[in-house]
């Protein structure tokens, strides 16, 4: 893919790094002369230039970039670029930084975000699920609210300890994609059984998060 980041700080650069580590082209856009350090992301494409402005953005090809990512410090500019980057040149995907957590509810797709990531909501969700268990946690939101990646760590009294996986009755638009065990990432199959402590990570739609959980966890759960 040709990816363009707007935002050359710590995470932009951070961003570049890993998905050049991962054969894609990058480009980065940055505005600031003082931040624009070539030397730490060599093999990314540097452009000193304003990301909101649209005559910049012409000039970076972006309508030829299949993923743009809005990673400046400023939630207003992450705005700006998204917007013009879907509705200007058509970039299939766009992707924002939230640094503040209450303009989350800003980055939809009626400002050309596809997918927001809010550090503040990730951080947080992180923390929960490192000391929860016993309870359903959120951990990141895809597709603007239409599926979320939720965790939920099994305690000894949960009702399908010992089950096989094929007997849990999980709803429609839910789907267990990963079990953490100690130290191992497994990849459930139909016959795996489910322990006490296992980390058990769903992808599921909002509507049915509760079911889940009452599924996972047991009715008075929710008491």
């Amino acid at each position: 893919m040709r990816v363009a980041i707007a935002g050359a700080g710590n995470v932009g650069r951070s961003i570049a790094q890993e998905l050049i580590e991962n054969g894609h082209r990058v480009l980065l856009i940055e505005r600031q002369p003082s931040a624009l350090r070539p030397e730490r992301v060599p093999a990314a494409e540097w452009v000193l230039a304003d990301a909101c402005e649209l005559a910049s953005l012409q000039e970076a090809n972006l309508a030829e970039c299949d993923v743009v990512v809005a990673a400046t410090g400023d939630d207003k500019v992450n705005l700006v670029v998204s917007l013009l980057a879907k509705t200007e040149f058509a970039v299939p995907r766009v992707v924002a930084r939230v640094n503040r957590a209450e303009n989350e509810w800003l980055f939809t797709d009626q400002w050309g975000v596809d997918v927001s990531v809010s550090k503040p909501r990730l951080m947080a969700a992180l923390v929960e699920e490192a000391v929860t268990v016993g309870d359903l946690v959120r951990l990141m939101t895809f597709r603007q609210g239409q599926a979320n990646l939720v965790e939920i760590t099994l305690p000894e009294s949960a009702p399908y300890v010992g089950a096989a996986v094929r007997d849990v009755p999980l709803p429609r638009d839910a789907a267990l994609v990963a079990i953490l065990r100690g130290k191992r990432v497994i990849a459930p199959s139909l016959d795996d059984p489910l322990e006490a402590g296992d980390e058990l990570v769903f992808v599921c739609t909002a509507q049915v998060e509760d079911t889940v959980r009452e599924v996972m966890l047991g009715s008075a759960t929710e008491d």
